[in-house]
């Protein structure tokens, strides 16, 4: 797939555009200039180009906004073309001429000229001054109403050599977002995995803020790296911008298939992790905790606070039977493999289908062992036929007469006998109950 690029100074509206092109939100998107530090991935919708929305570019020697820019200079030289993102209504400025001659420098990809935030000629700047940047012809746009998107598919239409609408076909990868609180380790998981500095790494919360896509190939499957923005308990969250970013990590969770919570191996797990993981169960996701920093933990402790962590999980949640808590160094990558292979594995197990002969005679041996109470009116509850109904949760529906009288301790012991018996016990699991008759009487 080829690849696009959309560059230019800070707050031209490249996140808008980005997010106009693929339509999605993934891009943060904020009238502050700067926001956007990594560089954001995704697939157009109207066409099979992957897009790269890259950092402002500045002219910084150091720190977040100098890691930013040879970020997006990366993008720009490995990139098929180039989208130029300037503001019409400010006009051109020296910075769009300084960072014209840095994209001729470090690229000889074709590239379209975007006057972007015109939607009014009253309010646009003299559009002449715009040729000095050697682009050529400039397009006029206004992402924000997605207007003007046709220049840029007759564009790559040219580049690609077709000149039909050609969507992208069905992301089938394996989507696996890194979660976690902030300063824990999640952009060194990625750059890790990567084996390169593609994710920022400062000693300091905050830097990650978007919701960053990386496919790779990793460990023999193709998938999709979601790295995310530390998420904070909210009474220590006052920044808009930071709560946009929360917004979109836990976004992340609905689109994700496999959740690794990165928590620090150091520290004692907080309540906010709790919570992470709460809502990666409820949403019937994967989760794979990550006790990052394990080669900085005493060795002989190391024992003890792994029993206390599983614990603790396994008291917080009625919908897993055995969470999968894994030791890593992001650092070193001691246990990084490991990990994916285990995630791998369970994401397998997870798009099976058991038979539901089996299913039956499992529940049929749960029942002899341990009868289901009576019910209100003192009658026994007769448990006839069980199926598999999903998965992403593992959803099991058992018809039974008087449903409604099931208490909880006992669906609890029937998950956790089907869980134990199919192997489950790793995957969020669902018992629902349906008054109906034996299909098979």
């Amino acid at each position: 797939m080829k690849k696009l690029a959309i560059v230019g100074r800070p707050n031209t509206g490249k996140s808008t555009l980005f997010n106009g092109l693929t339509g999605t939100r993934d891009a943060l998107v904020h009238d502050r200039p700067g926001v956007t530090r990594d560089v954001i991935g995704g697939v157009m919708s109207a066409r099979a180009w992957e897009i790269f929305d890259t950092a402002g570019l500045e002219r910084a020697k150091n720190g977040i906004a100098a890691d930013s820019t040879n970020m997006a200079l990366n993008a720009i030289k490995s990139a098929d073309a180039i989208l130029f993102v300037v503001d019409g209504r400010a006009g051109l400025l020296p910075e769009d001429l300084d960072w014209a001659r840095t994209v001729r420098r470090n690229s000889r990809a074709p590239v379209l000229l975007l006057v972007n935030k015109a939607e009014s000629d009253k309010r646009l700047g003299n559009l002449h001054d715009f040729y000095k940047l050697g682009f050529g012809e400039p397009a006029l746009i206004a992402a924000e109403h997605k207007r003007g998107f046709s220049q840029i598919y007759e564009f790559l239409d040219g580049i690609a050599g077709t000149a039909a609408d050609a969507p992208a076909q069905t992301d089938m990868r394996l989507k696996i977002a890194v979660l976690g609180q902030p300063n824990v380790g999640k952009s060194t998981f990625v750059n890790r995995v990567l084996g390169e500095n593609r994710q920022i790494v400062k000693d300091e919360p905050g830097v990650t803020r978007d919701t960053v896509k990386i496919p790779l190939r990793f460990y023999g499957r193709d998938i999709v790296l979601m790295d995310t923005a530390g998420l904070r308990r909210k009474a220590g969250v006052t920044d808009d911008v930071e709560t946009l970013s929360a917004l979109k990590s836990l976004d992340a969770v609905g689109k994700a298939n496999v959740v690794i919570l990165m928590v620090d191996a150091t520290r004692d797990i907080e309540n906010q992790a709790l919570s992470i993981a709460a809502r990666v169960y409820d949403a019937g996701k994967i989760l794979c905790v990550a006790l990052n920093k394990w080669d900085l933990v005493p060795a002989a402790l190391r024992d003890e606070k792994l029993l206390k962590l599983k614990h603790q999980f396994s008291n917080s949640f009625h919908q897993i039977i055995k969470p999968m808590i894994l030791a890593i160094s992001a650092e070193t990558g001691t246990g990084v493999q490991n990990m994916f292979k285990r995630i791998y594995e369970q994401w397998d197990l997870s798009n099976a289908q058991a038979p539901t002969s089996l299913i039956n005679r499992i529940v049929e041996k749960l029942v002899a062992d341990r009868q289901p109470p009576l019910s209100r009116l003192k009658r026994p509850m007769k448990i006839k036929f069980a199926s598999q109904t999903g998965r992403h949760p593992m959803r099991i529906t058992i018809n039974v007469g008087g449903a409604s009288d099931i208490p909880e301790s006992y669906t609890r012991y029937l998950r956790r006998g089907l869980a134990t018996a199919l192997h489950w016990e790793h995957l969020p699991v669902v018992i629902e109950y349906k008054k109906a008759d034996n299909p098979f009487d």
